[in-house]
């Protein structure tokens, strides 16, 4: 069976909402977008690039999934993160987006916990998510998670989307923890059955 992985930067208070710039995301009037930049070190790039080495697909929320395919579909071929991040299929939940917007896209509309079962249980690499809080809470909710990896900044911001729902109870075991020179850490997590 494939692995589900969690993929996450989050603050010290669990705040996972608009990491890489000012207007990424304002909900509840977010006003702390792009939180991660001064914190950036080249490790952090290095650590996500061997992370990548095995996921051959990507499962993101509609608007991670807009937010990554403007980012990333423009990329020309050479360019060494947009092959990285282009190259996995990818699936995204959402019941409004009318037709993919980036490469081998699958849109996910209905019966998100089966189709996502149905894709674990397919041969194939693992499968990233990242950002898409609503659908990373689903994930969890049903125990579809097999590891967290979340860089952990050392910043609390007070509000946002978190990583993690309200009443989960789920135990991860750590896996490896990190340290990276800006104050960053990297923690690796693996579901505990």
């Amino acid at each position: 069976m494939r692995k589900l992985i969690i993929h996450e930067f989050v603050t010290l208070d669990g705040v996972m909402q608009a990491p890489g710039g000012k207007d990424e995301d304002r909900d509840g009037g977010f006003e702390h977008g792009g939180w991660t930049l001064p914190y950036w070190h080249n490790d952090i790039g290095k650590t996500f690039g061997e992370l990548m080495q095995g996921v051959d697909a990507f499962l993101l929320g509609r608007r991670t999934y807009v937010t990554h395919a403007e980012a990333f579909e423009p990329m020309a071929v050479g360019d060494q993160f947009g092959d990285l991040m282009n190259a996995p299929k990818k699936y995204v939940v959402s019941k409004t987006l009318k037709k993919p917007i980036w490469r081998d896209t699958t849109i996910i509309r209905d019966n998100v916990i089966d189709a996502v079962t149905a894709l674990k249980a397919q041969p194939g690499g693992n499968i990233l998510t990242d950002g898409s809080s609503q659908l990373v809470h689903a994930l969890l909710e049903h125990d579809l998670v097999d590891e967290l990896h979340l860089t952990l900044y050392p910043l609390t911001l007070g509000s946002g989307k978190r990583v993690l729902p309200n009443g989960l109870y789920t135990t991860f075991g750590l896996t490896s923890a990190t340290p990276y020179p800006t104050g960053v850490v990297g923690l690796h997590y693996t579901r505990q059955r």
